[in-house]
């Protein structure tokens, strides 16, 4: 579900406790070492999650936040800030020319570049959370 979350939004806090679980408290993302990504450069967005003001020759930049049920993927649109909550049963991943992540017939395609690199780690702590979530004991090695 895609939410603008440029200001206070009562229906995104109900809808993402629910979803993907409450905020990590502080001790827990002190203990997880960090629970949100740094920014990765978005290339491609699915039709249903542009905004309407979309301006075509931006760069748009996006952050994810771990949940205990899930994550959210939040950019940017000039001024405006939106949040997408994808929780870990639906939340497919793909790595080759670019990194994308899928839900719902929606995606999110990330360029692979130095900005990606760099958030490696993460994205493996995301897909480790995933698994411990989802209890996928087929994945162990």
């Amino acid at each position: 579900m895609l939410f603008n979350t440029t200001y206070k939004n009562k229906d995104y806090s109900k809808e993402s406790a629910l979803s993907v679980g409450p905020p990590f408290s502080f001790l827990k993302k002190i203990k997880m070492r960090g629970v949100g990504s740094s920014r990765l450069i978005i290339e491609e967005l699915s039709t249903q999650l542009k905004p309407e003001n979309l301006h075509p020759n931006s760069i748009s930049y996006a952050n994810i936040e771990l949940r205990d049920k899930g994550i959210i993927i939040h950019f940017g649109n000039k001024l405006d800030r939106y949040s997408w909550i994808v929780p870990y049963y639906r939340l497919v991943t793909y790595s080759n020319k670019r990194f994308s992540i899928h839900s719902n017939g929606h995606f999110i395609k990330f360029k692979k570049n130095r900005n990606y690199r760099n958030n490696k780690k993460f994205l493996a702590k995301m897909i480790d959370m995933k698994i411990n979530h989802l209890e996928l004991d087929y994945y162990d090695v």
